[in-house]
């Protein structure tokens, strides 16, 4: 913590020109003490810093002197701060961004405030559900990952009650802006979404690193699988031209669509995990789609017409 404050004693230096005790001490949130310790201890490892005294005095880099910490062009700058600036939410970032602001030139320094207020991010869905993961789960499992500790997660699955598991956290993923855990457990590579996590404890002992593990390689493996099983089942179908919009905002790339047929309907293939979970899907279309095959989705959706019918039928 001390190099670290004392980077930012700097840093400030360096944007204000000449400051004072109390302003360093302010600025950093330490006592007055620790403040005029720290400029003493930039000034004794040779950093051109220098204290005047009375009025008007305080401390400043010679000659006006500055230190680049960032090496940064304008181009990496703006992107730096247009891809983290609508995170900036965390204290962390906060502070890191803060900290890089104050080591830029200004011109630079000023593009740089106005792309960390060019976005925001809105963490609900249109439901005003939440959907990104509690901060403080994100925080511990990024550490655990860093750190190579096996943590023991509390975790509710789709449907299932909550539950806790010992796992080797390997690595975060977003995908559509959803994040997930990549860890190791006794079956092998699994993927946990981060807003099912209820509890994350760490254990202290070392991660299980598979032998020339890769990140990227294995989301692409884990998701792939998810994928196939979406997948599964294929329906033939032909759809009202009314209702192709609908099925394509159903379904999305789930939907593929052949040529139109004589009758002015559209031929669909439709990708579903199973004959019953495509034929609910399809239900809600009512008489606009008709499933040509397999003979097992056609037999579902008869089912849940029937069982439609028969709750809804009048006496």
């Amino acid at each position: 913590m001390r190099a670290d404050r004392l980077v930012a004693t700097l840093l400030f230096l360096q944007e204000r020109g000449r400051v004072t005790v109390p302003e360093v001490a302010a600025e950093l949130e330490v006592s007055e003490r620790t403040a005029r310790r720290d400029l003493e201890a930039l000034a004794t490892s040779g950093i051109p810093v220098y204290s005047q005294r009375g009025r008007g005095g305080g401390w400043s880099l010679v000659g006006g002197a500055r230190t680049n910490l960032t090496g940064l062009t304008a181009d990496e700058i703006r992107a730096l701060f247009l891809a983290t600036g609508p995170l900036s939410a965390t204290p962390e970032l906060r502070t890191t961004l803060r900290k890089l602001v104050r080591a830029l030139p200004p011109p630079l320094r000023e593009q740089a405030q106005a792309a960390t207020r060019a976005g925001v991010v809105d963490a609900t869905d249109w439901s005003s559900n939440a959907v990104t993961a509690d901060a403080a789960h994100r925080s511990a499992l990024q550490g655990a990952v860093i750190d190579g500790i096996r943590v023991r997660l509390g975790y509710a699955g789709a449907r299932k009650p909550a539950g806790e598991r010992t796992v080797d956290p390997l690595g975060l993923v977003t995908k559509a802006g959803v994040d997930y855990l990549v860890a190791g457990t006794d079956k092998g590579l699994r993927t946990f979404r981060l807003s099912r996590v209820t509890s994350v404890e760490p254990t202290g002992e070392p991660v299980v690193r598979p032998p020339d593990f890769d990140l990227a390689t294995a989301w692409r493996a884990l998701s792939g699988a998810f994928r196939d099983g979406i997948h599964a089942v294929t329906a033939r179908a032909r759809v009202h031209p009314d209702a192709l919009a609908l099925l394509h905002r159903l379904l999305g790339g789930r939907v593929r669509v052949g040529g139109p047929l004589p009758d002015g309907w559209t031929e669909v293939w439709v990708d579903g995990p199973a004959a019953q979970a495509l034929a609910g899907h399809l239900a809600g279309l009512g008489s606009r789609v008709e499933v040509l095959e397999p003979p097992e989705v056609r037999q579902w959706l008869a089912r849940i017409g029937a069982e439609l019918t028969g709750m809804y039928a009048e006496d």
